[in-house]
């Protein structure tokens, strides 16, 4: 973890939204863009009992995301995710400059 930022926030805190919660167990949402560090790789959340592995943290402007991204997102495209995330944070700019911390992750398998 060199070079990672302290924490902002909790694994707990991850993935909450219920939507987002069923879209990580379906398998169809494998990331989550954070303006904070919720978990540093290796750290496990867990949603509804199932465990999933956070695999890599890095980050990433608003102005970089592509559709591929949005699709790790659980959308079809990025402006369908862009709507979302700004009916979430109605006060918020989409500022293509502004950077975020991407947390992608996996499910735990044993």
């Amino acid at each position: 973890m060199d070079n990672l930022p302290e924490k902002t926030c909790s694994v707990e805190r991850l993935v909450t939204v219920p939507e987002d919660v069923q879209k990580v167990l379906n398998g169809e949402k494998t990331a989550t863009r954070r303006n904070g560090v919720y978990a540093y790789p290796e750290e496990v959340m867990v949603l509804d009992g199932k465990e999933f592995k956070v695999d890599k943290l890095y980050k990433q402007t608003l102005g970089e995301m592509t559709d591929e991204h949005a699709k790790q997102e659980g959308y079809s495209t990025l402006e369908e995710y862009k709507e979302s995330i700004l009916a979430l944070h109605p006060k918020m700019p989409w500022l293509p400059k502004m950077s975020v911390w991407v947390h992608e992750f996996s499910p735990v398998t044993k």
